[in-house]
């Protein structure tokens, strides 16, 4: 027999967050549970003598200790914005915009109460979260039933082993052109070193696209099969030329960027200021300095920037890339004391040179001897030395289907069934999707895009190389749920097994989102140790609404929690699945 024993201590916070009162769930003030020590299995010495004299018939004794949770209760609902100066209608979390930031650390449990205001179904994801072991969570619409309108749902996952950069965002419709979106901010444990001074604060900067047309009726257009026009504006956390961060002349400061936007990549950049790169979507990197940097539609990164100027104002500038029309934005860099505002031009970035990008994505490289969340060195998982058990070869396309507008891959344009793709494959649901619709490779280049549910089988831990094709004229940007992957080679034109000589398989970057240039190809190797039917998708939310993406079912013939867990009490179930209530 073994007895666990459960430790835990509580402390109270007082939560900015309104209390609701659901039928499943009751939230009131924001709770944090911090434990003792995480998961510690006591040993003899530890426990005592008086032990002793039990052991044989208590057989082994282990302290358990949960992690800590946070609590959220968020009601969305549309309201009135006004980034560009006049009202515009805006999707609200908490009535903020952008939403709350989830500031949390290594091993969180985060609870979040979704309330859904709105007049449509609606879900939430969490971008580069990895949600182990419960793609329930994931929020998309191959793996949950969407939130009715007046309406509740609860996502509970943990942050395992992740640390960084991260973001949530609406990935029903077009909801996140219109807001419904936020930070997600994962520091380490205090047990594990950094590999880069204390900073003396955080600044987070949400950087996005912004249009004047209300996204419904963006929407309708996209419905048409007519393309999205170029955005309207850029914005930084939700407003234009006008965010401002303070900071102690002589001090270092962390700023986090990331791009939420749903169409252009962007370069950013600070007036007199070099930034030190040192991490990119959860992995710390080697610390380069840079004068600007590209951030691409879904990606994050974090560096470090020492306030060593004169006592004034300086601009932050985020620039679109790769437009005939260059969209500006500014914020403030304020140094405390400061009476004089940023003055003279803003600082030059690059417009449209792919090459000098390119470039500069190849010296991203990951940091071998630094931990992240764990105390190991990131170094110590050798990707260049594990066998690739599968190839993949993914080419984006542009085609017409019923004389409408589509996006593909491989020559399937992805329709998400009404039932979601994990209920479907979890509960043996026939005719909703199969294995063989999409194919490993890209088909003749004639061949017209088809409508389907594109769903590729994997084995859990096959260990997979991903080619990523773009032959169009415009930047792609891929995002995969449920992993994070080694970027391992960018190159002009075609890509072919030759190729391999030139891959970094010692220092490439692990992230969750890769650009791939026009005309070009990216490579990634991924270890699929996540078990679960995960979205890989165009980060370009209206390629990805018309059907550039497709589901990697990541799978084995053994059930068990230790691989996936069972589906939560509260699961949605919708279409073929209702029946099973």
């Amino acid at each position: 027999m073994e007895i666990r024993v459960r430790m835990r201590r509580t402390r109270f916070y007082r939560s900015p967050f309104q209390y609701v009162s659901t039928p499943a769930n009751s939230y009131g003030n924001r709770r944090e549970y911090r434990s003792e020590k995480k998961m510690k299995q006591v040993s003899l010495v530890d426990i005592g003598i008086i032990i002793v004299g039990i052991l044989g018939w208590l057989g082994a004794v282990s302290v358990n200790a949960e992690d800590p949770y946070l609590y959220y209760n968020w009601e969305v609902t549309y309201g009135t914005v006004s980034p560009l100066g006049y009202p515009q209608q805006g999707i609200l979390i908490n009535g903020q915009f952008p939403g709350p930031t989830i500031d949390a650390v290594t091993n969180y449990n985060i609870v979040v109460n979704v309330i859904n205001k709105l007049d449509e179904p609606f879900l939430i994801t969490w971008n580069g979260i990895k949600q182990r072991r419960t793609s329930w969570q994931d929020g998309v619409e191959g793996t949950n039933c969407q939130i009715p309108p007046n309406s509740n749902w609860t996502y509970k996952f943990q942050l395992k082993d992740q640390i960084g950069t991260y973001n949530y965002f609406a990935s029903t419709k077009l909801h996140r052109i219109a807001g419904a979106f936020g930070a997600l901010n994962i520091e380490q444990r205090s047990v594990i070193s950094k590999p880069y001074p204390e900073p003396a604060a955080d600044f987070t900067l949400l950087v996005h696209d912004w249009f004047k047309t209300n996204h419904k009726v963006l929407r309708r257009l996209l419905d048409a099969g007519k393309p999205l026009p170029f955005p309207d504006a850029i914005l930084i956390n939700g407003q234009k030329d006008s965010s401002v961060f303070t900071g102690e002349k002589g001090k270092t400061y962390k700023i986090r960027v990331s791009n939420v936007g749903i169409a252009t990549s962007i370069n950013f950049r600070i007036q007199g200021h070099k930034m030190k790169l040192i991490e990119v979507e959860g992995a710390h990197t080697m610390q380069e300095e840079y004068e600007s940097l590209d951030v691409h539609v879904g990606q994050s990164i974090a560096v470090l920037v020492t306030l060593d100027g004169p006592l004034q104002d300086y601009y932050m500038v985020a620039s679109t890339r790769f437009s005939k029309t260059v969209l500006n934005t500014t914020a403030t860099l304020r140094y405390s004391g400061s009476n004089k505002k940023a003055s003279g031009p803003l600082p030059a970035g690059p417009t449209y040179q792919i090459h000098w990008s390119m470039k500069q994505a190849r010296t991203m490289r990951l940091n071998l001897t630094a931990n992240a969340a764990r105390p190991n060195p990131q170094g110590s998982f050798h990707y260049g030395t594990i066998p690739i058990t599968r190839t993949i070869v993914l080419a984006n396309s542009e085609g017409v289907i019923n004389n409408k507008l589509r996006y593909g891959v491989n020559g399937i344009s992805h329709a998400n069934p009404p039932t979601p793709l994990k209920l479907a494959d979890w509960f043996n649901i026939a005719g909703v999707f199969d294995l063989n619709t999409i194919k490993d490779t890209p088909p003749p280049a004639a061949t017209p895009l088809r409508l389907g549910a594109s769903v590729i089988g994997l084995t859990l831990h096959d260990f997979v190389e991903i080619i990523f094709l773009n032959n169009e004229n415009s930047v792609q940007s891929w995002h995969m749920d449920g992993s994070s992957f080694y970027v391992v080679g960018f190159g002009s034109g075609s890509w072919s097994p030759d190729m391999r000589k030139r891959y970094n398989l010692v220092d490439g970057v692990s992230r969750h989102t890769v650009q791939v240039y026009p005309k070009s190809w990216s490579a990634i190797l991924v270890s699929l140790d996540n078990k679960g039917m995960w979205n890989l998708r165009s980060a370009i939310w209206s390629r990805r609404y018309l059907g550039q993406e497709l589901y990697l079912r990541v799978w084995n013939n053994e059930q068990s929690l230790y691989t996936e867990a069972n589906p939560p009490q509260n699961l949605l179930l919708c279409a073929k699945a209702k029946h099973l209530h």
